[in-house]
């Protein structure tokens, strides 16, 4: 009877062993193949360029996973600042997303429907006048540096007297009236001839009440310059000294309308320091793509100073650049 009872137990041990050594092996398989799944490859930045009209059109969109299977993303235009994405959808091979007009007129939405080949992508836009455009994007460089940069001299930008080295996209407003370079009503931008890498950057500027510019590093990143304290309101991401639609500044230190400023502005790759008025309000962060109003969407590559005018009233002065060697 006990050599039974034995017999018996040594049956119900290895079977249950056997049960446990195929749920391991079973949640194993599905583990390797749950690694062997890649995300889509549609997540990621993509530098975009829009045919519009004959023009080249700079976007940028951003794709990323939410949850287990919904992606969402960001997505600058032209013009304005970044904005949501609620959902990119899968179709067959293909995304679309849908977003509401920002600073566009009209009111239907821009609707984006495009497919993904290796590192580039291709689509469609249905902008809000109804009108189709085609775009192209390639994904967009980390930008990483992997050594601390040497700096070289100084150079100053704006030698007081009128703007040689400068140029600008339209009818030229700047003027140059006692050592300051003003801009006294809306109108083109001011872009210099030479371009940049890493640098770092020291300006001096004045607003008027509820007036309005910007600084674009490499030509593609709004440093934010406004009457945060008397000006319309805007999104903390908007205000002043902000990368305009991406990162806030973690302390205001706007002074009035009416005074002289200033920023002294590192950017190594995509990583950016702003000191605004003497005080660090951004340290080291990443920007991940350009605002709107830039340039051109080729990251990778140097670009020019360009100082916004065509948002009202603006004087500069004390422009002086570091390039990296």
């Amino acid at each position: 009877m006990r050599n039974q009872t034995t017999t018996n137990q040594t049956k119900t041990y290895r079977f249950f062993r056997t049960q446990i050594i195929a749920a391991l092996l079973l949640l194993i398989i599905s583990e390797a193949k749950a690694q062997q799944i890649k995300d889509p490859a549609v997540i990621g930045r993509w530098d975009i360029t829009m045919d519009k009209g004959g023009k080249s059109i700079p976007s940028w969109l951003e794709v990323q996973k939410s949850g287990t299977h919904t992606l969402i993303g960001r997505f600058t235009y032209a013009f304005g600042s970044a904005r949501p994405i609620s959902e990119v959808k899968p179709n067959n091979g293909k995304y679309s997303f849908s977003i509401p007009p920002q600073w566009e007129e009209g009111n239907r939405n821009m609707d984006f429907e495009f497919e993904v080949k290796g590192e580039e992508l291709s689509g469609t836009m249905v902008y809000t006048d109804g009108v189709t455009y085609h775009f192209t994007g390639v994904r967009a460089p980390s930008m990483t540096r992997t050594k601390a940069p040497v700096w070289g001299k100084p150079v100053k930008l704006f030698n007081g007297t009128d703007t040689k080295g400068w140029h600008t996209d339209g009818k030229n407003q700047w003027v140059v009236e006692s050592g300051i370079l003003r801009s006294k009503h809306s109108g083109a931008n001011l872009i210099t001839d030479q371009k940049f890498s890493d640098f770092k950057l020291h300006i001096e500027f004045r607003y008027q009440k509820g007036s309005n510019s910007g600084v674009y590093l490499r030509g593609r990143y709004e440093v934010q310059v406004i009457d945060t304290k008397t000006g319309e309101p805007e999104p903390i991401n908007n205000q002043f000294s902000a990368i305009y639609g991406f990162l806030p500044p973690n302390k205001m230190m706007a002074k009035n309308a009416g005074e002289w400023q200033s920023y002294d502005i590192t950017l190594v790759g995509r990583l950016v320091t702003i000191v605004a008025n003497g005080t660090m309000v951004i340290c080291q962060q990443e920007i991940p793509g350009i605002t709107g109003g830039a340039i051109d969407s080729k990251e990778g590559e140097p670009g020019p100073l360009l100082i916004q005018g065509d948002h009202g009233p603006i004087d500069y002065r004390n422009i002086v650049i570091t390039p990296a060697k």
